[in-house]
């Protein structure tokens, strides 16, 4: 059994966004990383453990209930008792980019799996444990985020199945903001728009040297959602860097 020290759970750890995340989360509370594939995430619990934090993580597949629920249950056997401050669900799955004629069914339900039933999944899973951190007045509001992305505001062409998934996910942030928020849980509907400055993009040229967003940015914009009080939620944040159109 852990301590009595608070937890933060990050679903959809990669190097990138959900790195940084954890790493922000980290300094203030044990955290549990959850990714399909472990590699993404034993780097970094080896990281947070050497710095003098706590960290777990299982391998988990958000799209699929089982998988969630059995995650759940390992993370009860590390938690114990310990309270859960704030719950990140940092998930992309897989991007189709196809003329809409060209998309198969996979490739269309694709952006559904990910953004909509994952996030359904990890919701039901972290709302009763935040609510039960609501009975016992923390520093600051437990906490619910969701990475999205400007898909979630307007569907481009050829991306039928990513913008069909972050609609369904900005819906579904709204609807728990309304019911939750009342109940104390901050939940928050974050639009990154732009391109992430990780390793993936390394290579990608722009004209100018701002034009990416640096993950740790990002991190600190969720650590601020975390800590704001409730007379005074952010419950949609855009997330650009500078000179991004929009």
């Amino acid at each position: 059994m852990s301590s009595q020290k608070a937890w933060a759970i990050v679903a959809g750890v990669g190097p990138g966004t959900g790195a940084s995340v954890a790493r922000r989360f980290a300094q203030k509370y044990s955290v549990a990383l959850l990714a399909r594939n472990p590699s993404n995430f034993e780097p970094l619990v080896k990281e947070i453990e050497a710095a003098g934090g706590k960290a777990v993580g299982i391998s988990t597949d958000c799209a699929d209930g089982k998988s969630v629920k059995s995650a759940f249950e390992q993370l009860k056997n590390e938690i114990g008792d310990a309270p859960l401050a704030a719950a990140i669900y940092n998930v992309g799955g897989r991007f189709v980019r196809k003329p809409f004629l060209d998309l198969s069914e996979d490739d269309f339900e694709a952006g559904w799996e990910a953004n909509g039933r994952g996030a359904f999944h990890f919701s039901q899973a972290v709302l009763p444990l935040l609510l039960e951190r609501v009975k016992n007045s923390p520093e600051y509001p437990p906490t619910l985020i969701f990475t999205s992305a400007t898909a979630a505001m307007k569907g481009s062409a050829n991306c039928a199945s990513f913008a069909t998934g972050k609609f369904a996910m900005r819906a579904l942030a709204q609807s728990l903001a309304r019911e939750f928020g009342p109940k104390g849980i901050h939940v928050s509907h974050a639009i990154i728009d732009g391109v992430i400055d990780i390793e993936r993009t390394k290579d990608y040229k722009f004209d100018h040297p701002d034009a990416k967003i640096k993950p740790e940015a990002i991190a600190d914009s969720y650590w601020y959602l975390h800590t704001q009080p409730r007379t005074c939620f952010t419950n949609e944040l855009d997330i650009r860097p500078y000179i991004e159109k929009w």
